[in-house]
């Protein structure tokens, strides 16, 4: 036989025997019910524990239909396997009565995890009851987060879909060496605090090639992050992309090195933005890269907040302590909808240093858009009409 002919054999032998090695846990096999109305919390957590204890790469499987999940708690600080795959065609759905799980913290926790792989799947919160509950000055419940990542490490999360989360809708906190890539979050925009994805104390962590749609920030960046990407993001409805906010406590780990490109924003209250509370602290924000961003009726297209005060509460009127440094903006464009397109509104205790635009053409109503800046210095090329600026 020629070597030609034999190279085929050892090759399906070889993937067959990879198929093998790689157990499969099907969450149907533990109880789970696809009805959407039975509680299949038990039976993900069975087939879970089932995949901890193997000694090789374990799939958990959940099948096509609905899958009322009460609230799930993943735990991988004992698991023997380091790459556990789960994926998901079939959708999760949190209790549709906002008091099962409101004051829970998150629905789908995984903590203490290493060599985590989700593929597709919807995980839908549920959270429009809790919204109107909110929205009409009822006691409610504080909400709680869909999707969160705990002190895990290696993890991907690719053609997922988080919808309707009653607050955040997918959280990494304490996590290295995280990529979300494919991502869709979907939410109406006036529902409340429902971030798509929120990031803290976090580093080596890229959001690529997704679509983000919320009542708050498409993705926000808590304190402690560093060496951030994201890339290839539709924004809207939403807040925008924002850093912070930040300086809430006077001892606060710092932002570094985060890069922002290729995102389009569209009819969001915000587009790129750094916000800090005007409080004592020694937090810091440095080295970020806004580059090939598009605007589309954008009301705050490019903006530092030092004042940031919501209902003006809790803001003993100081500067913030928190030092901006080392910010660049770079080939952005596209439509304001508001006259001043580019504020920034720095520390007066702490000045932005560092700032540079290059290459940004903002418009209002067909006409070169204004920018408002206090306290903040730099460099400007490209800027249509600077007023009062660096």
């Amino acid at each position: 036989m020629s070597p030609l002919a034999i190279f085929p054999l050892f090759f399906i032998f070889f993937f067959n025997l990879s198929l093998a090695s790689n157990t499969m846990y099907n969450v149907q096999n533990y109880g789970a019910n696809s009805n959407g109305k039975t509680d299949s919390s038990k039976a993900f957590l069975s087939a879970w524990a089932a995949a901890c204890v193997s000694t090789s790469p374990a799939t958990i499987y959940v099948p096509r239909g609905n899958y009322l999940i009460r609230n799930a708690y993943f735990n991988g600080q004992t698991c023997k396997s380091k790459a556990i795959t789960i994926r998901i065609d079939g959708t999760l759905l949190a209790p549709s009565d906002y008091n099962v799980i409101g004051n829970a913290g998150n629905w789908i926790k995984f903590e203490k995890v290493t060599g985590i792989s989700i593929y597709g799947g919807t995980f839908d919160g549920q959270g429009a009851g809790l919204w109107a509950c909110k929205t009409s000055g009822k006691s409610c419940p504080k909400g709680t987060t869909a999707l969160a990542f705990y002190n895990s490490n290696n993890i991907i999360m690719s053609g997922v879909t988080a919808q309707n989360s009653q607050m955040f809708h997918i959280l990494v906190d304490g996590c290295r060496n995280v990529k979300l890539q494919g991502v869709k979050v979907l939410a109406p925009g006036n529902s409340p605090n429902t971030d798509g994805i929120h990031i803290k104390l976090s580093s080596a962590v890229s959001i690529m090639n997704s679509h983000i749609g919320t009542g708050d920030d498409c993705v926000s960046i808590g304190p402690g992050n560093s060496n951030i990407w994201i890339e290839d993001i539709a924004c809207g409805p939403g807040h925008g992309v924002s850093i912070g906010s930040l300086g809430w406590k006077l001892q606060e780990p710092g932002v570094q090195n985060v890069t922002i490109k290729a995102v389009n924003f569209t009819g969001t209250t915000n587009g790129v933005r750094v916000k800090t509370w005007a409080r004592p602290s020694n937090g810091f924000v440095r080295s970020v890269h806004f580059h090939h961003i598009v605007m589309v009726n954008v009301k705050n297209p490019i903006i530092i907040d030092q004042n940031y005060c919501p209902n003006h509460e809790s803001c003993p009127q100081q500067g913030s302590g928190i030092k901006i440094s080392d910010v660049t903006y770079q080939d952005i464009h596209g439509t304001s909808a508001t006259k001043i397109a580019v504020k920034f509104d720095c520390s007066k205790t702490n000045p932005c240093s560092g700032i540079t635009l290059e290459d940004v053409n903002l418009t209002y109503k067909d006409h070169p858009a204004e920018a408002s800046c206090v306290n903040a210095g730099g460099r400007v090329s490209g800027l249509e009409e600077p007023t009062n600026c660096l």
